[in-house]
């Protein structure tokens, strides 16, 4: 089968998956096609699962995991060379395949919690507003490699207001599967507040602003605990934030946690995130209720 027989919504998907490396069929029907039938979804992608732009592998039962082929990365590049990616199918068949996957449709399943409030709220944030593992530098040492602090998404979306005006919000994430102590999840978020102030001896000011017309703030999304194990988590990961002295001194960096169950069952607008230094629940924005 010919790239040319495939329906129109065929070449988003394919941008979504070069975008977002691995997605799920449930996940490219929400961010394509959301009214869409099951079976509707599983044709689509069989057809081009044949055409060999995609190919899948098997994650616990029937589910799928689907990714670029080469001829797929191949294909996306000559119909858009500024947007394909670089990486080859084998990088996204062995990813796949690997205990990474489940962070990487995690992360996916944050863009789409944004997804579907935006579409509710006649927002934007579609299927392409986030980016994966965003490295910044925060420090040098002469003769090794630059100090980075690498976000694993950076999300950007357009709230429209009610008063006409528009407000654009910029997010680092941070997903966080509960495989690391809590010590080692605070100090990296500590280390957002070295992004913040981090200047070259060239820079006039911190580097980010070459970057984000404002410093985005921390979205924290904890996952793959019990709710109480994530609450406590949660709990002690910001105790430990508020005694970062690093983070005291940059209050300018925000930094809001949340689990991903409540995120997809209740959406971002929902009071459902804990924020640095506020005692009451807010929602992604900070605002209470």
């Amino acid at each position: 089968m010919s790239a040319s027989a495939l329906p129109a919504v065929a070449g988003d998907m394919l941008e979504s998956l070069d975008a977002h490396r691995l997605l799920t069929a449930g996940q490219l029907r929400a961010l394509h096609a959301p009214t869409a039938g099951r079976r509707w979804i599983e044709k689509v992608m069989a057809r081009v699962v044949a055409a060999g732009l995609v190919d899948f592998v098997h994650t616990g039962g029937s589910r799928r995991i689907y990714f670029l082929t080469a001829e797929g990365h191949q294909a996306l590049h000559l119909a858009h060379p500024q947007t394909a990616g670089a990486r080859r199918g084998a990088d996204d068949a062995r990813h796949a395949a690997s205990a990474l996957s489940a962070h990487t449709l995690a992360v996916n399943d944050v863009g789409l919690a944004f997804v579907a409030a935006a579409r509710e709220r006649g927002d934007e944030f579609g299927p392409l507003a986030w980016r994966h593992e965003i490295a910044h530098p925060i420090g040098t040492t002469p003769g090794r490699r630059p100090e980075l602090v690498i976000a694993d998404a950076v999300l950007t979306y357009l709230q429209h207001l009610q008063d006409g005006g528009l407000a654009f919000h910029y997010r680092f994430l941070e997903l966080d599967r509960a495989t690391q102590p809590t010590a080692a999840l605070a100090s990296k978020l500590g280390r957002y507040a070295r992004l913040h102030t981090y200047t070259t001896k060239n820079d006039k000011e911190p580097q980010w602003h070459q970057t984000y017309p404002v410093f985005p703030e921390v979205l924290v999304v904890l996952t793959n605990a019990p709710a109480a194990a994530l609450r406590r988590r949660a709990q002690t990961v910001l105790a430990l934030c508020q005694a970062d002295p690093l983070l005291q001194a940059t209050p300018q960096v925000a930094i809001s946690i949340v689990t991903l169950e409540d995120l997809l069952s209740q959406g971002p607008w929902a009071t459902t995130f804990q924020r640095l230094h506020v005692q009451r629940p807010v929602n992604w924005t900070g605002e209470s209720a």
